[in-house]
């Protein structure tokens, strides 16, 4: 269904020129280990693993971590477009039309997230047991720091921070990645494939790789379609990922405030650009069309501030008991619904 070469090459090309200097000789493990002492100390959370090395990557090595891990997800989807009726002959063109036009989709959408994140813990979504890796995207930091005139270093260490939050939480809450894949597979066992092709069903040329990208960030060339019965599920999988996000960025705003001097003024600059982090599910969220919206990662961060403190963090670790004690949407905007049901004891499996 999807030619995963023309993925690559696509999003290569709308990623654009990343030459914007190095971290030559840049060791950034001592960076990340202090980085992982601190959350753990500060979250009471316990790695059972070793976390991933962090890595200096350029947005090829980005987009090539991100088609990797997308692969599996949407190979699953052949099985569903074929059963919507695309045999025979036309159904055969239809088919390869409609895989041309989704593979240009999704290298568009690579390529432009390509330009503007600078972190990521990235796992195999729908293996639990596989290798994680914690990228830190090299030409975005350096240039986001030019653009808010902001300290390269500081930015580099409160990206890592971050993603080494992200990476404390999987390796410490054994059920969480298999949560997140169980509910993903079932979100896409059940999604409907909508492909909007262009008159002329061409592939695109570089002349319209500009073009491609902004209709792929306005979700103009396919859409997915959840019916009614999964819409709950979304919700869930909405829920677990602003718990998950609001999380890392109440943990990174307890432990930054002590090791980067200037976390208040980036986090005012980087507030406005959501896009400039990756959560694990983050690029499927744009293309499944699930995407977390501010007022959501707002309402994960104040969940979090809250439970903290009335509770403490005791409290909020009652989060990561088990895939039953996760918050729902109500629960979110009302914390106290879910200290009241936690703390009761009213958590069932």
């Amino acid at each position: 269904m999807i030619d995963w070469s023309l993925v690559t090459r696509i999003a290569g090309a709308v990623s654009g020129d990343s030459q914007r200097g190095t971290y030559a000789g840049k060791n950034i493990d001592p960076v990340a280990e202090d980085a992982q002492r601190r959350v753990v100390a500060y979250s009471g959370m316990t790695p059972d693993a070793p976390l991933p090395r962090p890595e200096l990557v350029s947005r090829p090595d980005w987009i090539a971590a991100n088609v990797t891990s997308m692969r599996p997800v949407f190979d699953s989807l052949e099985a569903r477009l074929g059963a919507q009726g695309l045999g025979g002959p036309l159904g055969r063109a239809s088919r390869a039309a409609s895989s041309a036009i989704l593979s240009a989709h999704l290298g568009a959408l690579t390529g432009f997230l390509s330009q503007r994140v600078l972190g990521q813990y990235d796992m195999p979504l729908l293996d639990p047991n596989g290798s994680s890796r914690l990228l830190l995207v090299v030409p975005n930091v350096l240039h986001t720091a030019e653009r808010l005139d902001a300290d390269r270093d500081d930015l580099l260490r409160w990206v890592t921070l971050h993603e080494v939050t992200h990476a404390v939480q999987f390796t410490s809450v054994p059920w969480l990645r298999e949560h997140l894949a169980s509910g993903l597979r079932e979100l896409l066992d059940s999604l409907e494939l909508r492909v909007s092709a262009s008159p002329s069903m061409r592939m695109p040329t570089s002349a319209d790789l500009r073009e491609l990208a902004r209709g792929a960030r306005r979700g103009e060339l396919i859409s997915f379609v959840i019916g009614r019965e999964r819409r709950a599920l979304v919700d869930r999988l909405q829920s677990t990922m602003a718990v998950i996000e609001g999380h890392a960025e109440h943990v990174m705003d307890a432990v930054g405030a002590e090791i980067i001097p200037s976390q208040a003024q980036l986090r005012d600059a980087l507030e406005r650009r959501r896009a400039t982090r990756s959560t694990p599910l983050r690029l499927i969220e744009r293309i499944l069309g699930i995407e977390l919206k501010m007022r959501q990662y707002r309402e994960g961060k104040r969940f979090c501030d809250w439970v903290i403190e009335r509770g403490g963090t005791e409290a909020l670790n009652r989060v990561w008991s088990s895939p039953e004690a996760l918050p729902s949407a109500d629960e979110l905007a009302d914390p106290d619904l879910w200290l009241t049901r936690t703390a009761a004891g009213l958590v069932t499996k």
